[in-house]
């Protein structure tokens, strides 16, 4: 069965943005806000973290190396590693245990505790689960070549039983949604609008849309099996 809400993609115990999310039934949702969203975190943190740049703040047990970007709005939580080359362009929620590594782009997203986008990745307009990880150069598209307002697509035809779904999201620039657990291989592209539940695995190489089960595996064909 597809996850489509925040309760059923997201443990909202693994994230700083629990309260603000929870305002929401679905993640796209919740996009508008999350340079607010951010800005009023960081009027709140304590001593733990120190603000590096205005409304620029990094846990005193984060590792943001000499070379990587922080923008403004943005907060890198507990024990995080920034590495070589990335770029925070803003509006970036990390949480902790995480890793964003080199030449990896983040605007507009927020990121659960123990989150890996660790090597060439594009995180844009996105929300990534606990524990979710990206393999190395794989990507979350956010923009439709026509330039129209994404909608959230999924169901029949795709997956045979269950009923069709379409909604409007109301933005032109919408990424990835990615669910606990999930993961995906290197080089896989998630087009705009792309919802991945919990526990789903993508195949390495491997564009994906709509809204894609938790419990599946995507193969290379599109075919989206169950996990045995």
């Amino acid at each position: 069965m597809a996850s489509l809400t925040i309760s059923e993609l997201y443990d909202l115990e693994h994230t700083q943005a629990k309260e603000y999310l929870q305002q929401f039934t679905y993640p796209w949702e919740a996009l508008e806000g999350i340079s607010d969203m951010i800005l009023a975190l960081g009027a709140q943190l304590g001593d733990d973290y120190e603000e590096v740049s205005e409304h620029v703040w990094v846990h005193r047990t984060a590792k943001v190396f000499p070379s990587a970007y922080l923008g403004a709005p943005c907060i890198i939580g507990p024990n995080t590693q920034v590495r070589h080359g990335a770029f925070v362009r803003g509006s970036a929620l990390v949480g902790c245990d995480c890793v964003v590594g080199n030449s990896v782009e983040l605007k507009n997203v927020i990121l659960f505790d123990h989150v890996q986008v660790p090597h060439y990745n594009y995180v844009g307009d996105s929300i990534l689960g606990y524990h979710a990880h990206m393999g190395a150069g794989s990507i979350t598209s956010n923009v439709k070549a026509d330039n129209k307002n994404v909608v959230i697509r999924g169901g029949a035809p795709d997956a045979p039983g269950e009923e069709a779904i379409s909604l409007e999201t109301g933005r032109r620039k919408v990424g990835a949604f990615l669910g606990n657990y999930a993961d995906l291989g290197c080089n896989a592209v998630c087009n705009p609008g792309t919802v991945i539940g919990p526990h789903t695995n993508v195949y390495p190489t491997t564009c994906v849309r709509g809204v894609i089960p938790g419990n599946s595996i995507v193969k290379n064909n599109g075919a989206v099996v169950a996990r045995r």
